[in-house]
């Protein structure tokens, strides 16, 4: 019997017992209205130096999302926290096991995700593409592109297999020791899903893990790391 419990997962859990949980959260007013095409703020941390956003494309069954946030530090800190595969639970919205799959080139990997769901509902799974767009003379920013690959493995119950965890990542320097990250995507975690509940996921994990993100690239492990990078990265603007 599942037992994991988190913070997310009891606030999710509580507003599926009671529906005055929502109406009670003013945070969450962007659910009783109507979104269209164009990106609605939902979130300013300014704290953290952070934005996030949401928007309903036509034909998707979710809410798109974007984060925007300024990172302190470098990019190389933040490539080898994402190229660390097996230790992503460290920092993604709760992830449960994490591991590379095939190593297609230096830029491109085919990676296995499982994601902790909240409770009552059973644990999704997610085989991604990971492409990495380096920096060029014309393209000073790094990008990494997320695309699900449903179907490259078996399943495997009792998990459920995601549908679509599609993102396009950039990292772009501005100096002084300072990126810029965006993060821009698309989450269908596949099965059955109240929308309302995906949807609150959606707004809040790119936010947490951005945080966790940050919060990981400053470990020493990472800072003093001198290992080259299998690609080239420049953190001048």
């Amino acid at each position: 019997m599942k037992i994991r419990l988190n913070k997310l997962s009891v606030m999710l859990c509580a507003a599926l017992l009671s529906g005055s949980a929502l109406a009670a959260d003013d945070d969450l007013d962007e659910f009783r209205t109507k979104l269209g095409n164009e990106w609605v703020q939902v979130k300013n941390d300014r704290l953290h130096n952070m934005k996030t956003f949401v928007k309903q494309e036509d034909g998707k069954r979710f809410r798109s999302f974007k984060v925007e946030a300024v990172f302190d530090g470098t990019i190389e800190s933040l490539m080898r926290v994402v190229l660390d595969f097996d230790h992503y639970g460290r920092w993604s919205w709760n992830v449960i096991e994490s591991k590379m799959l095939k190593k297609v080139s230096p830029t491109e990997y085919i990676i296995y995700v499982v994601h902790d769901s909240p409770y009552g509902v059973p644990d999704r799974d997610i085989v991604l593409r990971m492409t990495i767009e380096p920096q060029t003379p014309s393209k000073n920013y790094v990008q990494f592109r997320f695309n699900a690959l449903p179907d490259y493995i078996p399943e495997k119950p009792p998990y459920v297999r995601m549908l679509a965890e599609d993102m396009v990542a950039r990292f772009t320097p501005m100096g002084n020791n300072k990126f810029l990250v965006t993060n821009e995507g698309y989450v269908d975690p596949g099965g059955k899903m109240a929308p309302w509940a995906i949807n609150f996921v959606s707004r809040n994990a790119p936010y947490i893990t951005l945080l966790g993100m940050r919060r990981q690239m400053a470990q020493d492990d990472y800072v003093n790391d001198k290992k080259p990078l299998p690609f080239y990265v420049n953190n001048n603007p």
